[in-house]
């Protein structure tokens, strides 16, 4: 889109035309240098020190290089001294061709700070060049009627040298027709021309040869020759005329060969072959003859070769037609080259700075580029941009310089890299356009902590895993780069000054992952927190935090122990049997525990064996053995009775539970019905005396009693009505111990005693046992014990 059609343009554009900056960045003064043309490389030409103001030691640290305008390296900067030396034989006519003085205009750039030094290179001319005649041989043809102290034009001599190296003289071979005069061009050169001292007679000498020899001002001077033959005509009287005496035209630069350029005429008043006209250019340079050409009969002047108004903007052209007497007519034409836009515009990238730090101040030079358009006009002024989502600006320095900035501070974790592309056009019509694309990288730096993938982790695992078992990880993510991303993890000093961390848990500081270094046993120790710490390697590091929590899991790893009957009595327990009694009759009741917990600790009872089946019955959940009918008299009088306890772990464990029964005759003892027992009435039985603490205890011989008691931690069993409510439940009697449970730790025992009041709660009809105190002070609350669900229904109680 044109600049002002359609909407407003995208992208920033700094015109490039007359850019001149003020202050310091520029200096004003010249520097002139100078050097003659064909020195060998590496010499001398001065030292840019002293004219800077500078040490030799800041030459380097401010990165000065030498620029020229054509971006060629005529020179080198000897950064250690300095010194300009030449860095390539200097060819001057190359340089400059016939311009005088040849000037190479250059700039000493300091980029740290940014500051540009203007310069100039002249190179001087040498004599390396000889004069030289384009025809090695020129024919003159003159009338014998020639007038005497007629001219006749020579070409010149062609020397590429200037100056005083340039032609300076002409001689001629000793004739008594002719002397040579010397006439100065529009140029500035000269050129000779015969004139003639007497008359010619063709009958005496009809041709006549001499040397014409052309002398430069070198020293020693150089010289070339060319062969001049005269033929002597006959009269001729009228010189040819051309109709313009000159000729101007506007030739485009991209005009194809052989286009015609103009068509010159000139008429002569003579008849025959003294009116016979040939065109021919007169004395014009080897330029000339390469890029023009004449019809020698038509007139038309067509291109040889293609223009370039970037090379030579203008031509004159003498020409001259000579009829067949041999007398001529002068003319010029002036080709004036039209330029066209046929150059885009060129992109030169002086430094680039890549990549640059993020968290950097604005202004920061990322790079130094310059433009250049070979065309002139609009064709050669120029517009430039990037893309206008960048953080950078485009500032124009000096001349055709340009510095590419930060806008701002950068950020890597926003964006790494930078593609900029540098856009420039001219005005030309149609415009051409160049790019360049620039890769600009964002450098770290450690502004960013390690984050965790999550604050808190919960871990469950096992109890009795095998040592250093990967029980989870831990993860975090650094959004910087490199070593400033580069994790390592590790365990922070537990709050808790009696946690043993060191030996139980172990991290893999690269992985994050976490492993148990010994077996964990969920009886001791259900579970325990520690804090993780994610340190980067950046200078300094940063690091972050989270908390793990580890949860073990019961596994079930402990059987059903029986309290009740002791197992390991020296003799058994008998419990005693009325015959008289009734179905639901309380026998006994078997108490066992489980170390474990939740459903491993759930335990289930059930009858394997009897005496006599279908005598004896046994509660589930409860442990209590009634009896189911009524007894006979053909019922053995002992009855043994195997009982299985059994948790619901996986896989299940269980214990056996051997009893004896001994039926007797006229025994009497109320029984306790269960709570289903048809035709009992809520609440019957409230207001009954405590008649019994533990019926099956009542068959047991004194030592077994004891150890019976023991065994349920030192507490009386009684039940509990509406009377003994009142005071009919008493604690264990004196010097009671403690019953002893199995310790989780593997030693058999607690590391405690418990004693608690065991009462039965008779007053509901039911048979089951309630924990009511603490008779310990020194020891853990009874109302921690209820809340262990799991301990109390190891004990078969709700």
């Amino acid at each position: 889109m044109e600049p002002g059609e359609g909407s407003p343009q995208q992208t920033r554009q700094v015109l490039l035309f007359f850019v001149f900056l003020g202050g310091s960045l520029v200096c004003s003064e010249t520097w002139r240098y100078s050097v003659a043309e064909e020195t060998e490389i590496g010499s001398f030409v001065g030292n840019v020190v002293k004219d800077i103001g500078l040490d030799v030691e800041d030459l380097a640290a401010q990165g000065a290089r030498v620029i020229f305008d054509d971006y060629k390296s005529y020179l080198q900067l000897d950064q250690q001294t300095g010194n300009l030396l030449l860095n390539e034989k200097l060819d001057r006519e190359a340089l400059c061709d016939l311009t005088e003085p040849c000037i190479l205009h250059f700039q000493v750039l300091l980029e740290n700070p940014l500051q540009f030094f203007r310069a100039e290179l002249l190179v001087k001319d040498i004599n390396d060049h000889t004069p030289t005649f384009l025809d090695k041989d020129i024919l003159l043809k003159i009338s014998e009627s020639t007038a005497t102290g007629t001219s006749f034009q020579m070409d010149s001599a062609q020397d590429l040298d200037v100056g005083k190296n340039g032609v300076q003289n002409y001689t001629l071979s000793p004739s008594p027709y002719f002397h040579l005069k010397l006439q100065d061009s529009e140029e500035g050169r000269k050129y000779p021309e015969l004139l003639l001292d007497q008359t010619l007679d063709r009958e005496k000498e009809p041709e006549l040869r001499l040397t014409l020899t052309a002398l430069d001002g070198g020293s020693p001077p150089r010289s070339g020759t060319t062969n001049v033959r005269v033929l002597v005509l006959d009269i001729n009287d009228n010189a040819p005329e051309f109709e313009r005496p000159t000729y101007e035209v506007l030739v485009p630069e991209n005009s194809p060969l052989d286009s015609l350029v103009v068509k010159v005429s000139a008429t002569d008043l003579d008849a025959g072959i003294n009116g016979e006209l040939s065109y021919s250019f007169s004395h014009v340079s080897r330029d000339i003859r390469n890029t023009f050409e004449i019809h020698p009969v038509s007139g038309e002047v067509r291109l040889k070769a293609l223009l370039d108004f970037e090379l030579i903007q203008s031509y004159t052209i003498n020409i001259q037609a000579i009829d067949g007497g041999g007398l001529s007519g002068k003319s010029a034409i002036l080709v004036s080259v039209v330029d066209v836009n046929d150059n885009p515009p060129e992109i030169v990238i002086t430094s680039l700075n890549s990549p640059i730090q993020e968290n950097s101040s604005s202004d920061i030079v990322v790079a130094v580029f310059s433009l250049r358009d070979q065309d002139s006009g609009d064709n050669g002024r120029m517009v430039c941009s990037i893309q206008d989502d960048l953080p950078f600006l485009l500032k124009p320095t000096f001349k055709n310089f340009y510095t590419l900035v930060t806008e701002g501070p950068l950020d890597r974790e926003s964006q790494a890299e930078y593609n900029i592309t540098i856009s420039v056009s001219d005005l030309g019509t149609p415009r051409r356009h160049t790019q360049h694309n620039l890769t600009v990288r964002v450098a770290d730096v450690n502004d960013n902590a390690p984050a965790f993938s999550q604050p808190a982790y919960t871990l469950r695992v096992r109890e009795n895993n095998s040592p250093a078992l990967h029980i989870g990880t831990v993860r975090a993510t650094d959004a910087d780069a490199g070593a400033n991303a580069q994790l390592t993890y590790s365990l922070l000093p537990p709050s808790d000054p009696h946690l043993p961390l060191a030996s139980l848990v172990a991290i893999n500081p690269d992985t994050g992952q976490l492993f148990a270094l010994r077996a964990l046993d969920y009886e001791a120790l259900r579970a325990f927190d520690f804090q993780v710490r994610a340190a980067d390697r950046g200078a300094p590091a940063l690091s972050s935090q989270a908390r793990v929590r580890v949860l073990v899991a019961d596994a079930n790893d402990h059987a059903p122990v029986v309290l009740y009957p002791p197992p390991n009595a020296s003799a058994p327990c008998t419990e005693l049997l009325p015959r008289a009694a009734e179905p639901g009759y309380l026998l006994a009741k078997v108490v066992a525990v489980d170390g474990d917990a939740g459903q491993n600790a759930w335990l289930s009872y059930r009858l394997l064996q009897a005496t006599e089946p279908g005598l004896f019955g046994v509660g589930a959940h409860s442990g209590e053995v009634r009896t189911a009918r009524p007894l006979s008299e053909r019922d053995a009088p002992r009855q043994r009775l195997l009982l299985l306890v059994r948790d619901h772990g996986e896989p299940p464990l269980s214990a056996s539970v051997p009893l004896h029964v001994l039926l007797v005759d006229g025994f009497s003892q109320p029984h306790l019905p269960p709570p289903e027992a048809p035709g009992r009435a809520p609440g019957a039985g409230a207001d009954e005396p405590l008649t019994v603490a533990l019926v099956g205890a009542l068959a047991c011989v004194s030592a077994l009693l004891v150890g019976a008691l023991l065994a349920l931690a030192a507490g009386r069993l009684c039940r509990r009505g509406g009377a003994a409510s009142a005071g009919g439940c008493a604690g264990p009697a004196e010097g009671g111990v403690p019953g002893q449970l199995l310790d989780v730790g593997g030693t058999g025992t607690l590391a405690h005693g418990y004693r608690y009041e065991v009462c039965l709660a008779g007053g509901t009809g039911t048979s089951e046992f309630k924990f009511l105190k603490s008779l310990a002070s020194n020891h853990q609350d009874v109302n921690d014990v209820e809340e262990n669900s799991n301990f109390v229904n190891g004990f078969g109680f709700n």
